[in-house]
């Protein structure tokens, strides 16, 4: 079953490994900053990292899984403040296993167990983390995907991340 598009949604996403994450929150909350760094932080530890879109995504729902693409007009490119767009690797669309929404810190659990938004019918889980924290959001975001330096501690693989993982595998086989 085919669902129709959703809205353009303000957001940035990426795609590392075979994962495509969705990154939202306020105007100016560091998307951007925190969709660069994991791209970086994915590539330095050798997984495929790539930019789905940024600023604006273009979502839809198909038989239950919410792929995103970015609107033409921006395909490729990333704002960056203070210069201008920049071209950047880019994939042309991805399946989205995770949304990061990014809150106040205030707003932010300092824990967090594995919840879920819908979107367009689609049910993800989600990540709450402090905007505007790209060194406090990355090492969340490095042991969700096990990523250095989780990638390697049999401790993390089989323990704190692994509610995260259970909750990326079971929307996965969904």
């Amino acid at each position: 079953m085919i669902v129709a598009p959703l809205p353009n949604l303000h957001a940035t996403a990426v795609v590392v490994g075979d994962r495509g994450i969705l990154i939202r929150g306020a105007s100016g909350s560091g998307k951007t900053t925190l969709a660069l760094a994991l791209i970086a932080a994915a590539r330095t530890a050798g997984r495929h990292a790539a930019l789905l879109a940024d600023d604006q995504v273009l979502l839809s729902a198909r038989e239950g899984r919410l792929i995103c693409l970015a609107p033409p007009s921006i395909t490729g490119l990333v704002e960056v403040r203070g210069i201008t767009p920049q071209r950047l690797v880019h994939e042309g669309s991805a399946v989205i296993d995770l949304v990061v929404t990014l809150v106040e810190e205030s707003d932010a659990p300092r824990y967090s167990e594995p919840v879920w938004c819908e979107m367009g019918g689609c049910r993800l889980p989600e990540l709450v983390l402090a905007s505007r924290g790209v060194n406090s959001t990355l090492p969340a975001l490095a042991s969700v995907l096990l990523l250095p330096p989780f990638d390697r501690n049999p401790v993390n693989k089989a323990a704190s991340a692994a509610k995260w993982h259970t909750a990326l595998h079971f929307w996965a086989c969904q």
